[in-house]
C-alpha cells in the first residue's frame, strides 16, 4: 500500500509539472476581443434652461414710493364766474392731501387720500347789485330795495373750508420696451362749501371742483409719465442677465477627471402681464438660456434682448438647468472595479469551480458596452485543482436607474468567441460563466451619486450668488433637486444628463428713491 501512495504522489506530481511546462510553453489561446463595432461619436450638447422669478412689490412699497413723490400741496385761482355781481373779486384756493392709502382690488390698484384746504373770495360787489336792488324796491318796497342797493361797491374778504378726497386706480401693463404703463385714472370729489357775502351765501364747493380736477389730473399725468419712462426695470434685468451670462465651475466631478465648467448664455427674455392681488403687484420676469458642460472656462457672448416677450400667465417661479457631464471610460472604469474587482462566485464555494474577477474596463461599442474581464479560475472538486486565468468579454446593455442615481447593466451575455476560445485549461473558467453572468446582473452597478452631488454643489454655490438680502429686496434663490435624466455613450466617454430644478421668489418691500 506505502508503495501505491508513493507511486501515485509521484503521479500527480509528475502530471501537474507537465501541465504547467506545457501551459508554458504552449499557453493558451486567449479569447479574441470581439471586432470593434462603429459607436458614433458624442457630438457637444447643449441644453435649453430656464430662470423664471416672480417678483412681488408690496402694496406698502408702492405706496412709500408715491408719499415722497406726489406732491402735498395743490393751489391756484379761479376765474370769477359772476363779473357783474362779483366786481374785481379773487378766488385763491389751497388744498393739502393727507396720508396715502393703497390697496388692491381684483381689477386694479388703488391709491387713495384726503383733502383739506381754504377757499378765499376777496373783491367788492358790482353795479349788478344796484340794478337788483331797483328790482326787489318795486316788488318788496323801497326799504328793502334801498338796503340791497347800499351794498353795491362794498369790499368783502370771505374764506371758507374745503374737504373732498381723491382715488386714482393703477392698470398697469409691461410693454415690450421693458417699461410699465401704469395706466391711472384719478377720480376727485369735493364737498359742498357756501361762502357768505354781504349776507348771500355762495356754494363755492361746487365751483371749484373742476379746477381741483384740472390739478389733480396733472399730476396724474406726470406721474403717469415719470413711470412710463422710468428704465429702473430695464437696467435691473440687465444686471441680472449679465450676471447669468458666465461659465460656472463644477470642479472635479470625481476623482482623476478634469475640471468642468457650466457655460449659461441666457438668449432670451419673457415676462407675464403684472397681477394686482391685495397685498402686492406681483410680475414674472423669465430667461430662457442654452447651457452646455465644456472642459475650460469660457467668456459667453449674450447680448441684452431689446424687446421682452410677453407671455400668457405663469403660475409659479423655477430654476431649470440641463446639463450633460461627459465622464471618460477609464473614470467609469474605476468605479466598476471598485464594485466587483475581487469577488468571487459563487459566492457559498458550493460549486465546481471558483472564480474570481481580477479586473474590468468598459468601452461603449454600437448600442451596447463591451465589458472586458480578467477572471481566475480554479476547479475546486478535483484532487489537481486545475484552473487558469481567462479574458472573458461580456455585452451588456447600459440601463438609467433614476431612482437611484445608478448605472446598471441590463441584456448581459458573454462574448461567444470568448466561451468557444478558452479551450481544455479554460474548462474551469468556462464552467464559471453561468455564475460570472449572475454576478455582473447583480453586482455590475455604478453609482453615479458622486457626479451629481459634485454637479449640485458647484451650481448651488452659483445660485447662491443670486440670493440677496439687500435693504427693501429679498431674493430667495434654492436649488430643490438634481434628477439624473438620461445617458448616452460612445467608444471612450459616458455622457450623463441632469436635470437641476430649484425654486426663486422675489419680494420687493422698497423701491428705489
Amino acid at each position: 500500500m506505502r508503495w501505491i501512495i508513493i507511486g501515485a504522489a509521484i503521479f500527480a506530481a509528475f502530471f501537474t509539472i507537465t501541465l504547467r511546462v506545457i501551459d508554458t510553453v504552449w499557453p493558451p489561446q486567449a479569447p479574441q476581443r470581439p471586432p470593434e463595432v462603429a459607436t458614433r461619436p458624442l457630438v457637444p450638447m447643449t441644453k435649453t434652461s430656464f430662470l423664471i422669478a416672480p417678483v412681488a412689490v408690496a402694496d406698502s412699497a408702492i405706496r412709500d414710493a408715491l408719499e415722497a413723490a406726489a406732491p402735498r400741496d395743490l393751489t391756484g385761482k379761479r376765474e370769477n364766474p359772476a363779473t357783474e355781481l362779483l366786481s374785481k373779486a379773487e378766488i385763491g384756493w389751497t388744498m393739502t392731501r393727507g396720508p396715502l392709502g393703497v390697496g388692491g382690488r381684483p381689477d386694479a390698484l388703488a391709491v387713495t387720500t384726503t383733502l383739506n384746504g381754504a377757499l378765499r373770495l376777496t373783491g367788492q360787489l358790482g353795479k349788478e347789485v344796484s340794478n337788483l336792488g331797483g328790482r326787489i324796491a318795486g316788488l318788496a318796497g323801497n326799504e328793502i330795495g334801498q338796503a340791497v342797493q347800499n351794498l353795491a361797491g362794498k369790499a368783502f374778504d370771505q374764506k371758507a373750508e374745503l374737504r373732498g378726497n381723491v382715488a386714482v386706480l393703477a392698470r398697469p401693463v409691461l410693454t415690450p420696451a421693458w417699461r410699465l404703463d401704469p395706466n391711472l385714472t384719478s377720480q376727485v370729489a369735493v364737498a359742498d362749501a357756501s361762502l357768505p357775502i354781504s349776507g348771500t351765501m355762495f356754494n363755492v364747493g361746487k365751483e371749484i371742483k373742476p379746477v381741483v380736477d384740472r390739478a389733480v389730473a396733472e399730476q396724474v399725468a406726470a406721474l403717469a409719465t415719470r413711470i412710463r419712462n422710468d428704465p429702473a426695470m430695464e437696467q435691473a434685468a440687465r444686471r441680472q442677465w449679465a450676471k447669468m451670462c458666465r461659465s460656472v465651475s463644477l470642479k472635479n466631478a470625481a476623482a482623476g477627471m478634469p475640471d468642468l465648467w457650466l457655460e449659461m448664455r441666457p438668449v432670451r427674455a419673457f415676462a407675464a402681464q403684472p397681477r394686482v392681488d391685495a397685498q402686492a403687484v406681483n410680475l414674472v420676469l423669465g430667461v430662457q438660456a442654452e447651457t452646455r458642460v465644456i472642459p475650460q472656462e469660457t467668456a459667453p457672448n449674450c447680448p441684452f434682448p431689446a424687446e421682452v416677450e410677453i407671455v400668457p400667465p405663469i403660475d409659479r417661479g423655477l430654476i431649470s438647468i440641463g446639463l450633460a457631464i461627459d465622464v471618460p471610460f477609464t473614470e467609469v472604469n474605476r468605479l466598476l472595479e471598485a464594485q466587483i474587482k475581487g469577488r468571487s462566485f459563487p459566492d457559498d464555494g458550493s460549486g465546481a469551480v471558483a472564480a474570481t474577477i481580477e479586473g474590468a474596463s468598459l468601452m461603449g461599442a454600437g448600442d451596447r458596452l463591451l465589458i472586458a474581464l480578467k477572471v481566475r479560475a480554479r476547479e475546486t472538486k478535483s484532487w489537481f485543482g486545475f484552473g487558469a486565468p481567462a479574458d472573458v468579454f461580456v455585452w451588456g446593455r447600459p440601463v438609467l436607474d433614476r431612482d437611484n442615481q445608478t448605472l446598471r447593466l441590463a441584456d448581459i451575455a458573454i462574448d461567444a468567441d470568448s466561451e468557444a476560445a478558452l479551450g481544455l485549461l479554460g474548462a474551469a473558467a468556462r464552467a464559471a460563466l453561468p455564475y460570472l453572468q449572475a454576478t455582473l446582473t447583480e453586482k455590475a452597478v455604478i453609482d453615479l451619486k458622486p457626479f451629481a452631488a459634485s454637479a449640485r454643489a458647484s451650481i448651488e454655490a452659483a445660485v447662491g450668488e443670486f440670493t440677496r438680502q439687500d435693504p427693501g429686496v429679498r431674493v430667495e434663490a434654492a436649488i430643490t433637486d438634481l434628477r439624473l435624466a438620461a445617458i448616452e455613450f460612445d467608444a471612450a466617454t459616458l455622457r450623463v444628463v441632469a436635470e437641476v430644478n430649484g425654486a426663486v421668489q422675489v419680494n420687493i418691500t422698497a423701491l428705489p428713491k
